[in-house]
């Protein structure tokens, strides 16, 4: 969304001024094409628009093209180690590829995937982590040290004549990770695929990723995202996509509430969650934020802010605020036929 460069990911675009796409990877075995291919679609029906797959070795060559060829998306191949197995992989039909340039070895396998990702029109991300930072750089602050090692991977494929570049920079600490993007994003042009790796499981996850990509977002870095979890991916597209709309950098509607006090006059928390539900499933073309409050003191002055506003009073009933302006009084039974009959007139 932020980079001055677009990169054409099969029918995806990255960069520029498209979207934010959400991404996630497999945890299927690649050999087993039934299963990885079940769980990419599943992935796709639940908003990935990229994935990633593993290529470990040429066994997983013939799985991966039949993969690709049945996919409802753009498939990824995540290469470490054997050149030979990005070279295999653009021709089975990767999307793209992600290669860490310092595992792989000599410039001039380097060369030999350039040559082919050019022929066939196939853009690389450039993966690289605290773990893979080069020995010249261990001098400089982390941060640093892990963006210029991704700057010198940069250099070496545009000397190939080669720009079609996905960058991705990704520490376990988030400070470092903000800082290393900020860094190299003031320098190079291309898209940025941004998150926090090794977040570890759903909770801890989803704070850390919160926290990292969302930083990143509201400074103008990012134009894909992976909020990575131990287990399930599934629950990693269900974080993006509720982080990317919360922020308002995707279409959707976002409930928010008060966080209740002595005044308050319904089950704020419970009414809060009656939304989310009323609303699950229902497809918008803008951000819409509808808020839940527990009184008639400050309720309608914080809620001007919002499309949508539900106002608790006494006697089960709610007042409930449109664009900041009072729409009328209504009993609890009536607040989901009032709140989606509104929420369609916005």
């Amino acid at each position: 969304m932020f980079s001055e460069r677009v990169v054409n990911v099969g029918s995806v675009i990255i960069g520029g001024n498209h979207p934010i796409v959400i991404q996630s990877m497999t945890n299927t075995d690649t050999k087993n094409f039934e299963g990885t291919l079940r769980q990419i679609n599943d992935l796709a029906d639940a908003g990935a628009k990229i994935v990633r797959v593993s290529v470990r070795d040429m066994e997983d060559i013939s799985s991966f093209s039949k993969i690709v060829t049945y996919s409802k998306v753009p498939v990824v191949a995540d290469i470490h180690f054997d050149y030979r197995l990005a070279i295999e992989a653009i021709k089975a039909g990767a999307a793209k590829i992600r290669i860490n340039p310092g595992n792989i070895g000599s410039e001039e396998k380097i060369k030999k995937i350039v040559e082919v990702a050019k022929e066939y029109k196939v853009p690389i991300r450039i993966g690289s982590n605290s773990g893979s930072i080069g020995k010249e750089f261990r001098n400089l602050p982390r941060y640093q040290a892990l963006a210029e090692s991704v700057l010198k991977d940069v250099r070496l494929l545009e000397k190939e004549g080669f720009y079609d570049i996905v960058i991705s920079m990704k520490s376990v600490e988030v400070k470092e990770n903000f800082l290393a993007n900020k860094y190299l994003s003031e320098m190079v042009p291309y898209p940025f695929h941004i998150g926090i790796t090794e977040a570890g499981v759903f909770e801890d996850a989803a704070i850390l990723s919160s926290v990292g990509i969302g930083s990143l977002l509201i400074n103008g870095i990012g134009d894909t995202i992976r909020v990575s979890i131990s287990g399930n991916p599934l629950k990693e597209i269900e974080i993006a996509k509720s982080l990317l709309v919360l922020l308002g950098f995707e279409n959707g509607i976002r409930v928010v509430a008060c966080p209740t006090c002595a005044r308050t006059e319904i089950n704020v928390e419970r009414l809060a969650y009656d939304v989310k539900s009323w609303i699950e499933g229902k497809t918008v073309n803008r951000s819409i934020t509808i808020s839940v409050m527990g009184c008639i003191v400050n309720g309608p002055g914080e809620a001007k802010h919002s499309d949508l506003a539900i106002v608790g009073t006494k006697n089960s009933s709610a007042a409930v605020f449109l664009k900041g302006k009072l729409y009328g009084t209504f009993k609890n039974c009536e607040l989901k036929d009032v709140l989606l009959k509104l929420i369609d007139t916005i």
